[in-house]
């Protein structure tokens, strides 16, 4: 996925830019960036940070680094920030998001004939650079950032170093977050809102779907009012997003309580113990927990000096080999026991299943699995919050595949997504006979939406039930949730 951070002060905002853009680390694992202008124009610094943390590989760079605005990323795609010379004036970009359709895009391009792409990697186009190309064909930012918004099919929030402010665009629907915090005169613009508290921010705008501001050092301005239709993604606080940030008003950390709560809520199994799989499933286990008055436990301990997130490498066995060698299991608090084991969700299930093995191998009596999510049936089209190169990747896929046989499956998924229905029910056993679990019980639609506390319509679902346009209610009928807090409204 990746995320942002951005800062204009009247001092130096070096360090502020440093430790906000760090603050994005756990939405990323590929590239690093951070661009600040000064009175010697633009500095800039990208590096690999597939092996290394970020701090590790930029604290020598921001002693070389001076000036009162900057951007930063962290990007699990490709390079950024870059610096582009245009006809509106010398701007550093960076951007979150996917772009489906780049080739037509590229296409598009290239028909002006004055068009050239510097920046390959692995022989394809830089989307940061495409969009800036996309930009740079209109007269003013904020044109080409509504042109680039409307023209990308997927998502695109972003961020423009000028020498005059920072520019700051929440995708067009709102599928990630942009938030301005302001401290003495200060202001910076960060996905994470867990940035704020140890720099002494405080939360002063959330930006729309679709809205631009521009943050100068006399203060914040609305370049380009929100529109009206969101659909922010769900998986920001089902796993993305860190405990301490909120969304649209919602904290994380609070939603992953309530979403094991309501899991707890409709379930009958006894167990002896819960457990989160970490570090997102830790949150649902102990609202599960807290729920059904079941002791919470930690039987896998998670070693992070060394180890970093499983899915960063790009070969699945070396990923299989980290996500075994940073879990440590403790028997004694697994050995005959009854284990229940919350999860933020299972996409392809490859390396759950080995951990399963591994707690029935140290004597567990059984093993119970709650998702914090339904089934994953259709891969992200919007934030590549899975590595994932085909549907049939996905556990549930696999599942339908074995069901129905090779043909075309895609008149009955909504059935398969549907809780409670036949298909569902058989889709779900496969999956926990794959897994060796001795059940499995997915949360429903209904309670997943019910812990965010937002309408259906503002939230996006695409990845459980297929719902891939704005507003689109689809046929499927999912059950009203256990129990909710009052739904917030977007801001408008």
């Amino acid at each position: 996925m990746g995320g942002v951070f951005g800062v204009v002060s009247h001092q130096d905002c070096v360090l502020d830019l440093f430790y906000g853009t760090d603050y994005h680390s756990h939405l990323g694992t590929r590239r690093g960036g951070l661009a600040v202008w000064g009175a010697n124009g633009f500095t800039r610094f990208i590096h690999n940070i597939e092996n290394a943390q970020f701090r590790s590989k930029f604290e020598s760079d921001i002693l070389h680094m001076s000036g009162s605005m900057g951007i930063g990323t962290i990007s699990d795609t490709e390079a950024q920030p870059l610096l582009i010379g245009s006809h509106l004036g010398d701007y550093a970009i960076v951007m979150v998001g996917r772009i489906n359709n780049v080739d037509e895009l590229v296409r598009a391009a290239f028909a002006h004939r004055t068009t050239h792409f510097l920046e390959m990697d692995g022989g394809r186009i830089n989307a940061t650079e495409l969009v800036a190309t996309l930009i740079s064909q209109e007269a003013t930012f904020e044109q080409g950032i509504r042109r680039a918004q409307e023209a990308i099919d997927g998502s695109c929030s972003l961020l423009l170093l000028t020498a005059d402010g920072v520019y700051a665009a929440r995708d067009l629907y709102g599928r990630t977050p942009l938030v301005v915090g302001e401290r003495d005169g200060a202001w910076c613009v960060t996905v994470e809102t867990c940035a704020f508290p140890n720099l002494g921010y405080r939360l002063c705008h959330e930006l729309g779907p679709g809205e631009v501001v521009k943050l100068t050092h006399e203060g914040l301005e609305t370049r380009l009012a929100p529109t009206k239709v969101m659909q922010i993604c769900a998986f920001m606080w089902v796993y993305y997003g860190f405990p301490a940030s909120s969304y649209e008003g919602v904290n994380v950390e609070a939603m992953r309580n309530r979403s094991g709560a309501a899991l707890a809520r409709r379930d009958q199994v006894e167990v002896d113990l819960v457990a989160g799989v970490p570090d997102s499933g830790v949150a649902h286990a102990i609202g599960y927990a807290n729920q059904a008055g079941v002791p919470y436990c930690r039987p896998f301990v998670k070693y992070t000096p060394t180890w970093p997130r499983s899915f960063m490498p790009q070969d699945q066995a070396v990923r299989d080999l980290v996500a075994r060698m940073k879990l440590i299991p403790i028997r004694e608090l697994i050995q005959g026991k009854r284990l229940l084991f919350c999860e933020d969700s299972i996409v392809r299930g490859t390396q759950l299943r080995e951990t399963i093995q591994r707690i029935h191998d140290y004597g567990a009596r059984e093993v119970h699995m709650r998702p914090a999510c339904p089934p994953l049936i259709h891969g992200c089209r919007f934030l590549n919050f899975s590595r994932s190169r085909s549907d049939l990747d996905l556990a549930a896929r696999r599942a339908i595949r074995e069901l129905e046989g090779d043909g075309d499956v895609t008149p009955v998924l909504g059935e398969y997504a549907r809780a409670g229905s036949p298909r569902h029910s058989a889709m779900v056993e496969r999956i926990r006979r794959r897994l060796n679990l001795t059940t499995l019980q997915y949360q429903t639609l209904g309670d997943l939406l019910g812990a965010i506390g937002l309408p259906k319509e503002q939230v996006c679902t695409f990845c459980w039930d297929g719902a891939d346009r704005p507003g689109l209610q689809t046929s499927i009928q999912f059950e009203s949730p256990t129990e909710a807090p009052a739904a917030r409204q977007a801001s408008s």
